[in-house]
């Protein structure tokens, strides 16, 4: 072959970063090794692969179609070498989730692949639905599990359990007493909710539109321990997964409100790219998740066994 492994791993970083020395960077290369690498390549074949805009590399047509299949070859050879030092072929995996699924499920689900499969090098990177979804589609991931919408034509989404917003408060909240509101009364609350870009905000966004509502947004926080803590304290109501709520509405820290106008249901899904190659990894970890789930109707239902 007239191109090797190296070559290949500098371009998809190249790629992935759009520079030359953050692809370095994250290969552990110096910028001159690393540029004279892809220099290389191109020069072996007498092609470009990518546009010079500026510093910036971005991928023109020739690169949008070699990125996936470099992957792949990547991918595959990680399983190779796994495989030569006698182990079942469990290269890496890269996942990404979004912050309730995250915080609530992925780290779990992780931590008994892992025990599983100890010889595989895996990470978990937590963000909202906008990054992971940016990440999958870029081949920094090779696998998303996301609890927003996603129309990414490159991107394959399947559904996996079902999911429910509620609107919560703290005890000492008037609507607490009454454990249900409408429409109307939430209009006068002050709100603590979720940045635009999550999945949470996206869902709660949707269904309030339908109904035409609009609230008195008192804070917007990236997490969500932060609006609970908030609203604990009394600046508000808010409004997340009750997977996130199960332990605060089992020690009566934070109180459910009812809200029969809004429909509060969601998805959790996975995500990945329709062109990438499904590792021996990534399938076993997605059936783990599904054993986890099967026969469970929603989120915050799920039994979480720990991890010896």
């Amino acid at each position: 072959m007239r191109f090797t492994l190296r070559q290949m791993e500098v371009f998809v970083a190249v790629a992935q970063h759009e520079s030359v020395s953050r692809a370095a960077e994250s290969l552990a290369l110096s910028q001159s090794a690393a540029s004279t690498s892809l220099t290389e390549l191109e020069r072996q074949f007498d092609c470009q692969l990518f546009d010079r805009l500026g510093k910036r590399l971005k991928l023109n047509a020739l690169g949008h179609t070699l990125l996936p299949q470099a992957v792949a070859l990547l991918s595959r050879a990680q399983e190779i070498e796994s495989l030569l030092n006698g182990n079942t072929g469990f290269g890496s995996l890269e996942v990404g989730a979004t912050l309730t699924v995250g915080n609530y499920l992925a780290t779990l689900l992780l931590g008994r692949f892992l025990q599983r499969h100890p010889e595989c090098r895996a990470a978990l990177h937590v963000h909202n639905t906008v990054q992971i979804v940016q990440m999958v589609a870029h081949f920094e991931l090779d696998l998303g599990l996301i609890e927003g919408d996603c129309q990414h034509p490159d991107l394959e989404v399947t559904p996996w359990v079902e999911d429910e917003l509620v609107v919560f408060c703290a005890p000492s909240h008037p609507l607490a007493r009454r454990g249900q509101a409408t429409l109307e009364d939430l209009r006068g609350e002050a709100w603590i909710l979720r940045e635009k870009g999550s999945g949470t905000r996206t869902s709660f966004d949707r269904a309030l539109r339908q109904q035409h509502g609009n609230l008195n947004v008192r804070l917007e926080l990236e997490h969500t321990e932060a609006i609970k803590r908030a609203v604990e304290s009394g600046l508000g109501i808010g409004c997340i997964s009750r997977l996130a709520l199960r332990d605060a509405f089992r020690r009566g820290s934070l109180v459910a409100v009812e809200v029969p106008e809004l429909d509060l249901r969601r998805q959790f899904c996975f995500v990945w790219h329709r062109q990438k190659h499904q590792s021996a990894a990534m399938r076993e970890f997605i059936e783990q998740c599904r054993e986890l789930t099967e026969g469970v109707t929603r989120s915050d239902l799920i039994q979480l066994p720990p991890v010896a």
